[in-house]
């Protein structure tokens, strides 16, 4: 009787194609294949797989260590830094940038029964960003005025502040984030004209560079009406406090 193992449980696991390659190639593969674009205030969750933004976290935690490593900074022996990789990978993925790698919020819809069409205006809607050049605070306020008319899609109040919150939750610069806000509002609610004014203070100013404490951005998006009717957009702008 032969001891020799059969050929079949000899035959080598073939290697797996995915095996060691980082999640971050993997997502990049995807949005290249797609012809999408993934500058930083780009939302890519429709190319992340489940499970794999917890993958990708770990991978930033490697890099933001070395980064650390690089800065001669002995995360081993110094107690307030010890996990401080770990900390700063959860806060970019989970938290700051968040906007880049969850689906937009559900925003329910409601058809405009009574026929509105007065101004309204939301705000001020807290701003929680960060500029892509140095990745430093801009923190601010938005404005929001929509002119309905009877075909437009009405949002709740708090619905303003949740799509302020996802569009800002990037990388961001003042100029980009207004028009992109306005693009996604008008397609979600199809008014007669939409208006957006953003004041912000960018740390990049005033925490580095020339250090300027008090100075702030201030820029705003008209569209439809708003463009056209003079008389309408200064009454958006003196209903706005502080701003008339």
């Amino acid at each position: 009787m032969s001891s020799q193992t059969p050929a079949a449980d000899m035959t080598p696991t073939p290697p797996d194609d995915d095996e060691g390659t980082p999640v971050s190639v993997k997502i990049r593969e995807r949005l290249a294949a797609a012809r999408k674009r993934f500058h930083a205030n780009d939302n890519i969750a429709g190319f992340i797989e489940p499970g794999e933004l917890e993958k990708l976290l770990d991978e930033v935690e490697v890099k933001m260590q070395g980064v650390l490593d690089s800065m001669v900074i002995d995360t081993e022996g110094d107690h307030n830094t010890h996990n401080t990789a770990r900390r700063v990978a959860k806060m970019y993925l989970n938290e700051v940038f968040k906007g880049r790698y969850v689906t937009q919020p559900p925003i329910t819809e409601f058809p405009n029964a009574e026929h509105l069409n007065e101004l309204m205006i939301v705000g001020p809607i807290t701003v929680r960003s960060a500029c892509s050049h140095h990745f430093c605070p801009v923190i601010g306020k938005i404005w929001v005025g929509v002119m309905p008319n009877e075909h437009t899609n009405v949002i709740g109040l708090s619905k303003y502040a949740r799509l302020v919150d996802w569009v800002m939750g990037r990388p961001q610069i003042q100029e980009e984030a207004v028009v992109q806000l306005a693009d996604l509002i008008m397609e979600k609610t199809q008014p007669d004209g939409l208006a957006i004014v953003m004041e912000a203070s960018h740390f990049c100013m005033s925490w580095r560079g020339v250090r300027e404490m008090d100075s702030k951005m201030i820029n705003s998006v008209m569209r439809g009406v708003f463009l056209k009717d003079s008389a309408l957009r200064r009454e958006f702008l003196s209903l706005i406090p502080g701003k008339n």
